[in-house]
């Protein structure tokens, strides 16, 4: 028999929405919808194998017309859906290099007025080496950081500048200073610049908010949920409980702050996992846009890190929320559970990642001292150091970072059904758990794949009751 006209399955997840049936195309990332006819030739090539003469009288014995089933193949081949032959090459996709920036992250300060158990800039499994190096970013460099997004981010007609720490309003006056100065350049350059910034939310004052309003900065706040759960670990140098002070700031900020929606971030420990409690304080009580989680960073022998235990239980809430945005999403309105709206974007992009995030591509981070890194999570760090402001990048060592967590080099993805999302995760996850930024987050799969099962079902059942709601995401991407 041709190996050319026998057909198999290919590399794909099924899964259904709404009474429609659908496949999750593996690597592309692509969303095949099914309909009676492509539906039942999967469904007999997962019998085995099949010739297309055969195939095609099987199927016009089901009452389908022949040249509607030889097109139905042709289409599921095109879509990869089934191969023939030896299959489709798979060819490594490496980035143009050097790769335009899109986001600069300036870590303004590496102190922070908190002692959070968990930071893992500060804590236990801290990779910084801030000994010797400024503890604060002056104003030179921040404009020197500027001027370094913005001559290296050709192409790029807006580009994101966000400001982080240690407590990034610590340094509040480089950072008024520095929005003004990239304003001005990125104007003279032709380019619309966005700022954010993250904070622990105590050093907000009336004018701080009041300059964060007036210059649309976005803003996210490092918050674990009530009192009694954000208490637990996000404290002061003597033990003292954070909430009581941050929550009349936060809300001034959501009451004065109206020209950029205000998102809350979660860090969740064996401690802090009631993932559905800490949504409904932060999102209906203090009245958050959204809310998004994250596990905590740190090896598995701290008593903070989940167990799988507890991941099995975050993954049991986080799917009662995003079956609750579904409900949201059929009625068009919006739920706030960012963490289901993120993933749903990828999948409706049809993102395949190459690498687990953009870090060390299109985003890099800056320490106090110019030092360039991968990210936020590594400045201060001269193991992972890719270059200084005054020099620019090193491209070999970026090459090097890259090459290692490209996916080609993760075995154990490579027959994931779920990797065009995911990529083998986080690169300062796999440095603090296995000592290699390029090795796979192997901890996570289960629930990686959990998840996205979860968001490809809910992302089905909006496409196929109110489709109208997907056109948001294509919005947001502009």
């Amino acid at each position: 028999m041709n190996s050319l006209n026998t057909y198999r399955l290919s590399e794909f997840h099924p899964f259904s929405g709404a009474g429609h049936e659908y496949l999750y195309l593996v690597p592309s990332g692509a969303i095949f919808a099914l309909d009676n006819l492509s539906s039942a030739i999967i469904n007999r090539l997962t019998e085995g194998e099949c010739g297309k003469e055969e195939l095609v009288s099987n199927l016009t014995a089901q009452g389908f017309t022949p040249a509607d089933v030889e097109e139905a193949i042709e289409e599921l081949y095109q879509s990869h859906a089934i191969a023939n032959g030896n299959g489709f090459p798979s060819e490594i996709q490496k980035p143009p290099m050097p790769f335009p920036l899109q986001t600069l992250v300036l870590n303004v300060t590496n102190q922070c007025n908190l002692s959070c158990k968990y930071c893992y800039e500060f804590g236990e499994d801290r990779v910084a080496t801030p000994e010797g190096k400024p503890k604060f970013m002056s104003e030179e460099t921040a404009q020197a950081a500027v001027d370094f997004l913005l001559a290296n981010s050709p192409g790029r007609r807006a580009v994101n500048l966000t400001f982080f720490g240690g407590e990034t309003l610590m340094n509040f006056k480089v950072v008024r200073s520095t929005i003004e100065y990239a304003r001005e350049q990125a104007h003279a350059a032709g380019k619309y610049i966005d700022f954010s910034l993250t904070t622990n939310a105590t050093l907000l004052t009336p004018p701080v908010i009041e300059y964060l309003a007036e210059n649309r900065v976005g803003i996210t706040i490092s918050i674990d949920g009530p009192k009694e759960l954000n208490d637990k670990l996000r404290v002061f140098s003597n033990g003292q409980g954070s909430y009581e002070m941050i929550a009349p700031k936060v809300k001034e900020l959501l009451a004065k702050h109206k020209s950029r929606p205000i998102g809350a971030r979660v860090t969740l420990t064996s401690q802090v996992v009631d993932v559905k409690g800490i949504f409904r304080h932060l999102k209906d009580e203090l009245g958050f846009y959204e809310v998004g989680f994250a596990p905590v960073t740190t090896s598995p022998v701290r008593l903070y890190a989940i167990g799988n235990d507890g991941l099995n239980n975050v993954l049991e809430q986080f799917t009662e929320l995003a079956y609750e945005y579904l409900e949201y999403a059929l009625r068009g309105e919006h739920h706030g559970f960012s963490n289901v709206n993120d993933t749903l974007q990828e999948l409706h992009a049809g993102v395949s990642k190459s690498h687990p995030c953009g870090a060390g591509l299109g985003l890099l981070g800056v320490a106090p001292s110019g030092d360039i890194a991968p990210c936020h999570r590594f400045v201060d760090s001269d193991t992972h150091k890719l270059g200084h402001l005054s020099t620019g990048v090193d491209h070999d060592v970026q090459a090097d970072f890259l090459e290692r967590g490209g996916i080609h080099r993760k075995p154990e993805c490579h027959t994931c059904w779920a990797r065009p999302v995911c990529s083998g995760g986080c690169y300062h996850e796999a440095y603090v758990r296995y000592g290699d930024t390029g090795h796979a987050n192997l901890h996570y799969c289960d629930w990686i794949r959990g998840w996205t099962h979860v968001c490809l079902q809910i992302y089905g059942e909006i496409a196929a009751r109110n489709p109208k709601f997907l056109e948001h995401f294509d919005e947001r991407r502009q």
